[in-house]
């Protein structure tokens, strides 16, 4: 009885890591939704900065990203 009490507490523990991994990257998610566009800018400064051509990085950051991401649901 003592054996099957333990397997179902590492499993309960497990179910628990799953959820807390689901909550984060639904966060994440959230977070990369609403500071896309800044973050994208800061990356796009980034690379300007270490070589990349200035106008690869205007096109990448013309569009929002609620516009990318409409664009992506219609390929």
């Amino acid at each position: 009885m003592k054996h099957q009490n333990k397997k179902n507490k590492a499993g309960q523990a497990m179910v628990e890591y799953i959820i807390i991994v689901v909550i984060v990257a639904i966060a994440a998610i959230a977070v990369f939704g609403v500071f896309g566009d800044r973050l994208r800018a800061m990356v796009g400064g980034a690379s300007v900065e270490l070589g990349a051509d200035q106008g690869d990085v205007d096109s990448a950051t013309s569009t929002e990203s609620a516009q990318m991401m409409k664009d992506l649901d219609n390929n």
